[in-house]
């Protein structure tokens, strides 16, 4: 019988390899946590927003009836198919007692309901964050608010989330080693039995102190400079390679949790080449290292060409008010749809080009909003928008001709939608009428929301697509739809609940979901295997 050092080991220490490792330990697992920096991951540079809804105690404190059935309903419009009725069920039926979960880990929720549209509440902690008020979603589901923000002081939250859950995997008894690249899965009669890999093994403390602060701000820089990110992870990089040495790790059961591919060039260049001007969210571990470990041992990866890039129109809340065009003229899609499905539309059918149309009392509101709903980055890009990122013209053709668009076009679009506003019909788009403003007063103004490269004006994205798992365990599948022995997979590594459509918290949301299914199903199959408990080095 192999003698184990761990019962399991998890790849990949952000949110969804931290859920994994919890509920594994939970279950009695001795579990070994590995990460190729220093952990967090995507998880821990996002918004810390996680979907959650089915009647959670933050919905009905802000004065909003949810339930399994209704988020289901909703939900099924963005899944499409990809995960099955069942998962998608026990994801909805579950999700109350998952934010509670959460909560018991050391994550905070709050009601306060943001209440204007936005991509993201900087002073608020719950919203409506994807779809569920724009058409069609809004016939088919009642609108409820489903983005539930950690509390974080300005827009830290997802930092926060990962640090309560790492906390608590470590309180639980869960080994974490950090610098950590795993090379190849251990596998023995067909059956995973362990990693190799290469992990820090000596250097004193200053070397750690450099390697953990160029690690820790290179990756932020990577996110909004790369330029200037790049030198600052080469340097990491090498004080890592001279202190790291080979090491194996035996384990019965193995979770990847190594997030997805979207700082891949290569892998985007062959799956999804319409996004390569995107600007990758996450780490550079992003890289599909996880996925390609995954297929190493007969796993199937599958869509990999959905990709999630959102070209954020709020805040200002005002800009909704507008309408995005594409350079022919004819209008993209209903502006209050979720920057996500709005930008897939454009990539997908406007050849990632599109300019965004306001008039002179749309663009007054808008800059009177600006600032007051946003921090950060946001505001980063609120300033670019209202300097250099605009175009102005005392009339329609004259804008027109600046943007590169047609103007007959522009003219017949602005046209259609200032006449269903005068009649009091339907918005051509489908937009919300309370959504909707005329454009009708000069100047103009115009905004390139196009899938370029910009410092201060970012098409942020990531990958959707990973390996085939099992929906009831999380087990990895192999070409035959049977389950790969001792192989898991969670979070952007697999193909779970957002890998079609990406709304603002269903990512988390996922990771948290798919790590504890993992978690949960790979510690009752080690307890009984215990045989050993050095951990020991096996060249």
């Amino acid at each position: 019988m192999t003698q184990h050092d761990f019962d399991v080991i998890v790849v990949g220490f952000g949110a969804a390899g931290a859920c994994a490792a919890i509920a594994a330990a939970e279950g009695g697992a001795r579990v070994l946590v590995v990460d190729r920096a220093l952990g967090g991951g995507a998880s821990a540079l996002s918004g810390g927003v996680v979907y959650a809804g089915g009647g959670t105690p933050y919905q009905q404190a802000a004065g909003y009836d949810d339930d399994p059935d209704n988020m289901f309903a909703y939900l099924r419009q963005e899944v499409q198919g990809i995960v099955d009725d069942a998962t998608l069920r026990r994801f909805c039926d579950e999700s109350v007692d998952q934010l509670a979960w959460l909560e018991k880990h050391g994550a905070a929720f709050e009601a306060s309901l943001c209440p204007y549209k936005t991509s993201y509440p900087t002073k608020h902690y719950l919203y409506f964050s994807g779809n569920e008020k724009a058409l069609p979603y809004r016939l088919h589901a009642k609108p409820a608010p489903r983005g539930h923000r950690q509390i974080a002081s300005g827009t830290k939250s997802g930092r926060d989330l990962w640090r309560a859950l790492r906390d608590s995997a470590l309180r639980l008894g869960v080994t974490f080693l950090p610098r950590t690249t795993v090379d190849e899965l251990v596998i023995v009669d067909g059956r995973i039995q362990g990693i190799r890999c290469r992990t820090w093994t000596s250097g004193g403390r200053l070397a750690k102190r450099v390697h953990s602060a160029g690690t820790a701000f290179g990756a932020k820089m990577m996110n909004w400079m790369p330029p200037a990110g790049a030198p600052i992870m080469g340097l990491a990089d090498r004080i890592w390679a001279r202190h790291a040495q080979p090491r194996t790790f035996l384990a019965a059961n193995v979770v990847l949790a190594a997030g997805g591919f979207a700082f891949n060039e290569d892998m985007l260049r062959q799956f999804a080449p319409a996004y390569q001007q995107m600007r990758p969210l996450g780490t550079r571990a992003d890289d599909g290292a996880g996925i390609r470990l995954g297929e190493s041992a007969g796993g199937v990866a599958d869509h990999l060409e959905r990709v999630t890039a959102w070209r954020l129109l709020t805040p200002p809340s005002a800009l909704v008010e507008g309408i995005a065009v594409g350079v022919s003229g004819e209008r993209i899609a209903a502006e209050d749809l979720y920057g996500a499905t709005h930008c897939h539309i454009m990539v997908n059918e406007f050849g990632g080009k599109g300019y965004l149309i306001a008039d002179s009392d749309i663009w007054t509101r808008a800059r009177g909003q600006g600032m007051a709903q946003a921090e950060s980055i946001l505001r980063l890009q609120i300033g670019s928008i209202f300097t250099i990122g605009h175009r102005k013209a005392a009339t329609l053709p004259e804008l027109a001709r600046k943007l590169g668009i047609s103007a007959s076009g522009l003219a017949a679009t602005v046209d259609a939608y200032n006449a269903s506003i005068a009649g009091g019909t339907d918005d051509p788009a489908g937009k919300a009428s309370d959504l909707c403003a005329p454009i009708a007063r000069a100047p103009f103004y115009g905004i390139d929301i196009s899938m370029r490269p910009s410092l201060t004006y970012p098409v942020p994205g990531f990958t959707l697509g990973g390996l085939k798992v099992d929906g009831e365990s999380g087990h990895v599948l192999d070409d035959r739809g049977q389950c790969i022995p001792g192989l898991y997979a969670a979070g952007r590594t697999a193909v779970g609940i957002c890998s079609n459509s990406y709304v603002s918290g269903l990512a988390l949301a996922d990771c948290v979901f798919s790590g504890r299914r993992a978690g949960e199903h790979a510690a009752p199959t080690t307890r009984s295997s215990h045989t050993g408990d050095a951990v020991r080095n096996s060249g």
